[in-house]
């Protein structure tokens, strides 16, 4: 895959390697965007099908990305943390047992399970990597695996952690998991969309996946996939569109007990956003042409040249089989100056997030060497400051 920054609006003179924050617009998306905003200034031109067939059309584009066959298992939500509620909401977490969890995992996958567990009687188990930068990856990874036994419940993390960019092996996880009839909730919205997923090679309960990051969307929509140990669930509002024949407004008043197939139970309210929809599904439509494959393809092979680079200052990256390569972070030396590096990237238009004593980096199919060049740039201005 060639540079593919003729297909967004970004400055020329900005180094935004910071996906991982929020993803700028493709130009296609912001077109369907407008397109959804006219429609709504005439509501003349909103019609049944409105309602429903967008809905149909997002579900089936995000069920092709993961690998889906049926694409009604999917779910339109309004956040992680709403998708979360519904996982923790149906799974049964009897006293003396235990929810796993990644050590500084992000807090929309926290306190959820927090409060189930607080409310329950369960045990909460956040799994760090130890001490050390040398095979944390490694490290941390078995450490999850060893935190799994008959006790627990459920294990909920991500594909690869969202400060640094670890990767976790989910399938081995899984595998683990149903060893020991735990459900694996998985958080993918720093890795769907840029790192491959197959839902049959992982076999997850539930994929909760942010629209604003790595599926290129807008902000405040979502989508989850959920599995079958949810067909029969109870969701978290009782939205007027998840019932069956809720396509036939003149019979709404006639009250239905029955759900329509699958996930269509756990639909947010107000669900068929005639803006966001159409926008979250252009982009996920872009990343099936591209392929998450390709993404990882394009970004390794744009920053590899940089790495030694980055060594050479005395930066730490991890190996390449337990981080990403959408998103990692650099372990600066003790001797950088924070503040020193923070103006610098200001002042050369570099935007990434700084995480502790990390930089998290998070490039794209948009950008070019001349970024990267930017950043190790500012990173060695920085440590000749710290040097003084």
């Amino acid at each position: 895959m060639d540079c593919q920054k003729h297909l967004f609006s970004l400055p020329s003179e900005a180094a935004y390697l910071n996906v991982a924050y929020q993803a700028p617009l493709l130009k296609s998306v912001e077109e369907a965007g407008i397109v959804g905003l006219r429609k709504k200034q005439f509501p003349i031109n909103i019609t049944r099908e409105d309602f429903f067939d967008p809905m149909d059309t997002l579900k089936q584009s995000f069920a092709r990305l993961i690998g889906c066959g049926q694409h009604e298992r999917v779910a339109i939500l309004s956040s992680v943390s709403y998708g979360i509620a519904i996982a923790a909401k149906n799974i049964a977490l009897r006293n003396g047992q235990n929810i796993v969890l990644v050590d500084e995992q992000f807090p929309s996958n926290y306190y959820t399970w927090e409060r189930l567990c607080r409310e329950k009687g369960g045990a909460l188990k956040l799994i760090g990597p130890g001490p050390g930068d040398v095979g944390r990856g490694q490290r941390w990874g078995e450490a999850i695996l060893n935190a799994i036994n008959d006790q627990t419940a459920a294990v909920s993390m991500g594909h690869v952690h969202w400060a640094d960019g670890t990767k976790f092996n989910l399938k081995a996880i899984g595998e683990k998991c149903r060893k020991y009839g735990a459900k694996l909730i998985v958080d993918g919205t720093q890795s769907v969309g840029a790192l491959p997923f197959d839902i049959n090679e992982i076999k997850p309960d539930a994929l909760i996946c942010a629209g604003y990051k790595w599926l290129m969307g807008p902000y405040s929509i979502a989508v989850g996939y959920f599995g079958p140990h949810f067909d029969g669930g109870v969701p978290i509002e009782e939205n007027w569109i998840n019932r069956k024949d809720s396509d036939q407004f003149e019979k709404l008043v006639k009250y239905q007990d029955e759900y329509r197939p699958l996930a269509w139970r756990y639909n947010m309210g107000e669900c068929s956003n005639f803006i966001q929809v159409p926008m979250l599904t252009a982009a996920i439509d872009q990343l099936v042409k591209w392929t998450p494959a390709a993404i990882q393809d394009y970004c390794a092979r744009l920053q590899a040249p940089f790495l030694s680079r980055l060594k050479e200052l005395g930066c730490t990256v991890e190996n390449d089989e337990f981080r990403s390569q959408h998103l990692f972070g650099i372990k600066l030396p003790e001797n950088v100056d924070v503040i020193a590096l923070k103006d610098e990237l200001a002042l050369r238009n570099v935007f990434v997030s700084i995480r502790g004593a990390y930089v998290r980096v998070a490039p794209h199919v948009y950008n070019e060497p001349a970024h990267f060049d930017m950043l190790v740039g500012a990173i060695q201005q920085a440590l000749q400051v710290g040097a003084r």
